[in-house]
This record gives structure tokens, sequence and C-alpha cells, in this order.
């Protein structure tokens, strides 16, 4: 119980002296005494919940706080859930990769791009294959080229360390 008052003041808990009374119940918002506004809120068997205490006179609307609490909730979770949350994938390759491998990757990039996902593929350099940067760059350049069509660059190739990354954003829907 401690945690909903603090959330918002109710009935007595209200300290201002005049209120401005909102609710489904009033037809139009007016500025009455406190006093006046607990007896309406207690005459509906309802409680006065303060809504804005910052405004002058604060903001108090007539309802039944734990139902004003549950709609709360209840929108929180609306926009939580509205919330898009981004998977990348990661393809990885190396230097010298065959084209039935390449292929293989790029039919499972193209699926994770239709689902919705990022793509980070990633070519790995070993030892001396470093030496073997560009066709490294060519290997990521032709993926890109590859998936046009489903997905847009969001990074071209780029060195780090012994990773040659390039990461892919599926294109909007239409």
């Amino acid at each position: 119980m401690q945690e909903k008052e603090a959330a918002h003041r109710i009935n007595n808990r209200i300290t201002a002296p005049q209120v401005r009374l909102v609710g489904d119940n009033i037809e139009q918002p007016m500025v009455v005494s406190l006093r006046e506004a607990l007896r309406k809120a207690d005459e509906m068997g309802l409680d006065l919940v303060e809504i804005s205490p910052k405004a002058d006179p604060p903001v108090c609307r007539i309802v039944d706080y734990s139902k004003f609490l549950y709609q709360q909730k209840k929108k929180a979770k609306e926009i939580k859930s509205k919330i898009v949350k981004v998977v990348v994938k990661e393809i990885r390759f190396g230097p010298n990769t065959d084209d039935h491998d390449y292929n293989f990757k790029l039919k499972h990039a193209e699926n994770f791009l239709k689902e919705g996902a990022k793509v980070k593929a990633y070519v790995f350099f070993r030892g001396r294959q470093i030496v073997f940067k560009d066709q490294g760059e060519i290997l990521l350049l032709r993926f890109a080229t590859d998936l046009e069509e489903w997905a847009k660059v969001e990074q071209m190739p780029r060195l780090e360390g012994k990773r040659m990354i390039l990461i892919l954003a599926p294109k909007p829907k239409k």
C-alpha cells in the first residue's frame, strides 16, 4: 500500500486548500474547496486523487483509485509492448570462403532480414590471412550487393582488429 500512496495523494492526504475538480461524473472542471471535493467524492463512493499537484490549484479527479492504478499499469504495459527490439544476427566468413558456403550464408542472411533483424557480417582473419584484406572487402561488398533487395548498408566494410565488419539493416516494408 505504501508505493500506491507515494504515486498519488488521495483523499485526506491532499494538502491544498482549493482544488480543480475533474472526472467522468463532473460535467465541467471547477475550482472548489478541498472539503467540498472530499464530500462529493464520498457521496459517489469514490476516491479523490491528486492528478497534477504542481498546477495552481492542484488538479484532482474523482475515481475508484484501484481501477485508476490498474488502467495506468495497463497503459504503461501497452507502451512497453510497442517498443521495437532490434535483433542483430551475425554471419561469419573466412577470407577464402567457397561459393557453396557463401550461398548458404546468403540465404540465412536473407531470412534474417525478412524477419526484421539486422545482419552483422564479418570476415575473420587468422594469422597471416590478414594479407588478404582486399579479398575480405570484396567478399563483403559482394554480400551487400546480393542482399540490396532486402537490406540497406548501415556500415560499410571496416577493419577492426582481425575482423572486417559490414552491418546491414532491413529495408522498411512498404
